[in-house]
């Protein structure tokens, strides 16, 4: 059995892809015996596919998924989908939290029996370097919406960056309302609030839920419009709230 899978996004990443995976298969094959690295490409218009299907060509741990442009959400679904890890690690694909912080929460799953291990930009031992203070603004009033309306007391959802149990995520993926399988193609960017549904359904379903600070750079994007998203995220929560009073929640049996 594979003990890890890393699932990847990208989406035009053509400028960094290849270092990220170099990273990744660098620390992997010193830190686990058996693991998969999942790329899902995102409709790019750029090359992105392409290097990492060359890449692929040597490094027979990474599998390539070319996917419609449906946004980041639709990338990991179907990476998810695909993976077969006892332990499922979502990433971004700039790798602002480097992958060597996976030995730190790996500690609360395989120790601790947590279910849910999410990277935090918050609290003590936290680092962030590099981000604007507008950023970093908008962020935190995002944050307080998402504690007030759906997860009281997670300080930071949105980092790309979480660990599951491999049943865990499965179980979660399968019960996705916002961000289910219907997922429509679009003509720009769009990251959304997955991280929110994720942990929304974690909660509801009784999993136990882990935070454990981090180290984060800001890596700078033009790839999509940051406040648009914002807003578009903050719908998005809304309709995740009002998928749990319709019922469309309903515990994985």
């Amino acid at each position: 059995m594979i003990e890890y899978s890393i699932v990847i996004p990208v989406y035009n990443e053509s400028d960094k892809i290849s270092a990220s995976l170099t990273q990744v298969l660098s620390f992997m094959r010193t830190f686990s015996p058996s693991f998969e690295v999942i790329v899902v490409d995102d409709g790019s218009a750029d090359n992105t596919a392409d290097i990492v299907d060359e890449y692929s060509k040597n490094n027979p741990e990474i599998t390539l998924i070319r996917a419609p442009h449906k946004g980041k959400s639709a990338a990991l679904y179907e990476g998810v989908r695909r993976a077969c890890g006892q332990y499922v690690y979502l990433a971004d694909a700039d790798f602002s939290t480097p992958i060597s912080e996976l030995k730190k929460l790996s500690v609360w799953l395989k120790d601790q029996n947590f279910d849910v291990v999410i990277c935090s930009r918050e609290g003590k031992g936290a680092q962030r370097v590099g981000e604007p203070f507008y950023r970093h603004m908008v962020g935190r009033i995002f944050n307080f919406l998402v504690q007030v309306i759906a997860l009281p007391g997670i300080q930071d959802s949105q980092c790309g960056f979480k660990l599951f149990k491999g049943e865990v995520v499965k179980r979660i993926f399968n019960k996705l309302v916002v961000y289910g399988p219907n997922a429509k193609e679009i003509k720009k960017p769009f990251f959304g609030a997955l991280e929110v549904e994720e942990l929304y359904l974690a909660r509801k379903f009784g999993y136990k839920i882990k935070e454990v600070p981090v180290l984060w750079t800001y890596v700078k994007t033009t790839r999509f419009n940051f406040l648009s998203n914002a807003w578009k995220m903050a719908r998005d929560v809304m309709l995740i709230r009002l998928a749990d009073i319709q019922g469309k929640y309903k515990k994985y049996s």
